[in-house]
């Protein structure tokens, strides 16, 4: 293993800690305090700690020991091993540090205990792991059952919350899913940043010209299409080009002052990389 490789694990598993420390700050300085719940595994150690009162940093380990087992044998070996890592360094976390109660209230409680667990849960998968065994089961199952991979986690969580609403109260499982819904948000920014990238497609009769603009004053590639219509049945140009949400505004104010009729569709994409989607052309 070259040194450069060992720095770059070694510097992931050092950011693996530090995001399941503030994931376990979340959980225990906002949401445990108001008997407040997150979805997956969590979710589950969390409602049956309230009703049994078992540890919760137990139960968070006990509970994902299926999953893992199950996850070794079709994940790759340092994806396993940084997800054991974290899983088992929540248990700790939970069980042995005592955080301290930030706020009673349980607006602000829910909202930043999930801000808090989403940054912590955003650094550990960005870092190549994951410390809740719902996404190993989701996986197995959508290639099983031929379903996404969201959908398997999204029915779950409606299961833990509509449990929570039973043993916790209709209050307690609102502001959970409020909760969740900010970590899941948080995750997000954290794992793809400010960035959202949006695929353009662009129809114009003055295509050359948008071209020339979008490649030497947008500083962006562009991909060109053959296109026909299907009412005229002409041929025609299509553009192509991907660019953040930050820059959507200008673009289509670039496009516009070229043709005011030009067709604009704009298509929210979850990941690009490579290309020149981030850096400038040489003029």
């Amino acid at each position: 293993m070259s040194k450069n490789n060992l720095f770059n694990i070694l510097t992931s598993f050092s950011l693996i800690t530090f995001g399941v420390l503030v994931e376990s700050f979340g959980i225990k300085s906002f949401l445990l305090p108001n008997e407040f719940i997150d979805g997956g595994i969590t979710g589950i150690s969390m409602l049956i700690h309230f009703v049994t009162h078992i540890d919760l940093g137990l139960l968070i380990i006990i509970l994902n020991i299926p999953f893992l087992i199950f996850g070794y044998f079709s994940i790759s070996r340092l994806f396993m091993i940084k997800s054991i890592f974290a899983i088992l360094l929540l248990g700790f976390f939970v069980f042995f540090i005592n955080f301290p109660i930030i706020t009673h209230d349980k607006l602000l409680s829910a909202v930043f205990g999930g801000f808090f667990l989403g940054a912590g849960v955003g650094l550990v998968v960005k870092n190549g792991g994951i410390s809740d065994g719902t996404e190993l089961m989701a996986v197995v199952l959508g290639k099983k059952l031929s379903v996404t991979v969201g959908n398997v986690i999204l029915f779950l969580n409606i299961l833990i919350f509509i449990s929570a609403s039973f043993f916790l109260g209709i209050d307690k499982a609102l502001y959970s899913i409020l909760a969740y819904f900010s970590a899941y948000k948080t995750m997000d920014f954290i794992i793809y940043g400010i960035e959202e990238y949006n695929n353009v497609i662009i129809i114009s009769d003055k295509n050359q010209e948008i071209k020339n603009m979008i490649i030497h004053e947008f500083k962006k590639g562009v991909t060109v299409y053959k296109t026909y219509g299907g009412f005229t049945g002409l041929e025609q140009e299509s553009l192509s080009c991907v660019v953040t949400r930050l820059e959507m505004i200008k673009l289509k104010k670039l496009i516009f002052d070229i043709d005011e009729g030009a067709f604009v569709i704009v298509h929210p994409i979850s990941q690009a990389t490579g290309g020149i989607i981030t850096k400038h052309i040489k003029a």
